[in-house]
């Protein structure tokens, strides 16, 4: 066992199943039509980014033209609900140094639970301009919703409990790639 690995971690997807499925995704993306010359891509810090990234690269390879690339820093601000005590994602940076009326948006992420991580991106987003489309992308579905907001592009779906966690370690940032779902001990 890796030193960095906990005894209730379970490797959901390695490294080469992480690269194909990025590489499915971006044939997904490059296959609607009329759409190269008017595609951007956001990652959402800190995982989303590295991995629009590699879509931005791979979609180049495959059509010719490189999307432009933004950026979203999203962080958990702590808000006392009603003493509740409660995570409010709150964007804190914008990065697009792309007009975004008319282009086609898709905002990419690592792992989408709740829903009000993308709630954040589309708000930011559309404060910057009214895009013709707007998709989202992400490498994790690991399910309880709690907005009617879906991804377009998945990696793959996981059946997870609330108390579990899914860790998507990236080779930019933790030198592998692999996603990891710890259960609750």
């Amino acid at each position: 066992m890796r030193q960095d690995a906990l005894p209730t971690d379970l490797v959901v997807m390695d490294g080469p199943e992480v690269v194909r499925t990025l590489a499915r995704m971006a044939h997904q993306i490059v296959e609607r039509p009329n759409r190269v010359g008017r595609l951007a891509l956001v990652g959402i810090h800190t995982r989303g980014l590295p991995l629009a990234e590699r879509l931005a690269g791979q979609i180049a390879e495959l059509s010719g033209e490189r999307p432009d690339l933004g950026a979203l820093d999203i962080a958990l601000v702590r808000r006392d609900a009603a003493a509740g005590t409660v995570s409010v994602p709150v964007v804190s940076h914008v990065h697009l140094d792309f007009p975004v009326d008319r282009r086609e948006i898709v905002i990419v992420d690592d792992v989408i639970y709740t829903r009000r991580t993308v709630q954040a991106a589309l708000e930011a987003v559309f404060a910057d301009g009214r895009p013709s489309l707007v998709q989202l992308a992400v490498l994790i579905d690991r399910g309880h919703g709690e907005l009617p907001i879906g991804p377009d592009y998945v990696g793959r779906e996981l059946v997870t409990a609330r108390e579990e966690h899914v860790r998507v370690r990236l080779a930019e940032l933790d030198g592998v790639d692999e996603v990891l779902l710890t259960r609750a001990s």
